[in-house]
């Protein structure tokens, strides 16, 4: 093994990528087509519901409501019917994690 790919290796090892460093997390990338009407991060300035801060289980109940049609919307069964319940729960995790 080369010197410099033996460091290399060995500073990965030592000093890991912080999360930052590693990219957005699946529900970050998920929830940027929720941006152009609940705003950046979550934070809507208009009358659409502000998602950052949101209780985790909130956020999963109202995602399934919409997508079953059991609760009123104008497009979100239609957005919700595009989420698994696993990415429903990602973005439920990435918007409860965020200051309000």
């Amino acid at each position: 093994m080369k010197k410099t790919t033996a460091l290399a290796l060995a500073l990965l090892i030592a000093f890991p990528v912080s999360s930052a460093l590693a990219g957005p997390s699946r529900g970050q990338a998920l929830a940027a087509n929720c941006a152009p009407c609940h705003g950046t991060d979550g934070r809507s300035l208009g009358t659409t519901p502000v998602l950052a801060g949101a209780s985790r289980g909130d956020f999963v109940q109202r995602m399934q409501e919409f997508r079953a049609g059991t609760r009123a919307s104008t497009v979100m069964r239609r957005h919700a019917k595009g989420y698994t319940d696993e990415e429903i729960v990602q973005l439920a995790d990435y918007f409860s994690a965020l200051q309000r």
